[in-house]
């Protein structure tokens, strides 16, 4: 899977948990339908750590959209911004 605004290889990739350093191994998509358009998707990085309890936190705000493990294509017409 091609992320937005990196040039590091997959392998390279830290999950966005605070604090956190390993590997990230899923891309938690979301975005806030308050300023967003539908089908944008904003992206955290998790490790297998972190997924669910960065899931929850979107998800108790409205905001969660999908788990995608990294490797894996994006859906056609979605915007990767």
């Amino acid at each position: 899977m091609s992320l937005p605004n990196t040039d590091l290889p997959p392998d390279e990739l830290i999950c966005s948990a605070r604090g956190c350093t390993a590997a990230a191994t899923a891309d938690v998509r979301w975005n806030n339908a308050k300023i967003h358009p539908p089908e944008r998707r904003k992206h955290w990085l998790a490790c297998a750590d972190h997924t669910d309890s960065l899931r929850a936190y979107l998800s108790a705000r409205g905001m969660f959209r999908e788990v995608v493990p990294l490797g894996e294509a994006a859906a056609p017409g979605q915007d990767q911004g």
